[in-house]
């Protein structure tokens, strides 16, 4: 037998085969996710950086309607489309008393970061689902391989190395296939997934920011209105 790729693929059984092949199918997915939220995550960070150079003086001091008519990138990125929300809600409270105006703002701010984080988080579960079933898909090409040893020794009427070789081969490969799956898997959903949660640290801070940006410009407009 000839222990390459190729040599182990043509003396793998169909079971083995169709496991491998699926485990290709998941690689190819989970890179495919770790590339496309890769691009995404440096965009949105980008233009949300763009976003707070541009509004950080008009928002720390209070002039929200300079704020509202600033024009922007089309793309604001998560910080952007969240502190647009609460504009939108501070705006829309002139008649309101000022404890509605902050609890109409903190609920615009709450629900838009909610939306921004599970939308950074689309695809991650895709992502842990590879890395936590590769390995047991590999688990079950290495009992098959083990059972096709067994068959093996038994249709030989012999228990030498030779003749369970391919069975065990194929135990061995589709369980290095199955670690080779999951290890970029795991490393890739852990980097993503702490990057979302800093990215929704960051979200609740700058909330915060902006109602207590919100809270003075309130107090000024009525200490005004008087």
């Amino acid at each position: 037998m000839n222990f390459t790729l190729t040599g182990l693929w043509g003396h793998m059984g169909p079971v083995a085969q169709l496991i491998v092949i699926a485990m290709a199918v998941m690689s190819m997915v989970s890179l495919l996710i770790l590339a496309e939220r890769s691009l995404v995550f440096r965009a949105a960070r980008r233009n949300s950086r763009r976003f707070a150079a541009q509004m950080e003086k008009l928002l720390a001091s209070g002039d929200f309607d300079a704020a509202a008519e600033t024009r922007t990138e089309k793309d604001v990125g998560y910080l952007g489309r969240t502190i647009r929300a609460g504009l939108t809600a501070y705006n829309t409270s002139d008649a309101d008393s000022r404890e509605e105006a902050m609890e109409s703002v903190a609920r615009s701010l709450e629900r838009q970061a909610q939306r921004e984080v599970q939308s950074l988080k689309r695809g991650l579960g895709h992502l842990a689902t590879v890395a936590s079933t590769a390995p047991f898909v590999g688990l079950l090409g290495t009992t098959i391989g083990i059972v096709t040893a067994f068959q093996e020794m038994s249709a030989g009427n012999a228990g030498g190395i030779g003749t369970i070789s391919t069975g065990i081969s194929e135990a061995l490969v589709t369980t290095a296939f199955g670690l080779l799956v999951a290890i970029p898997a795991v490393m890739g959903y852990n980097s993503l997934q702490g990057w979302v949660d800093a990215r929704a640290v960051d979200l609740s801070e700058a909330s915060n920011e902006f109602l207590d940006a919100t809270a003075r410009a309130l107090k000024r407009s009525r200490l005004a209105a008087r």
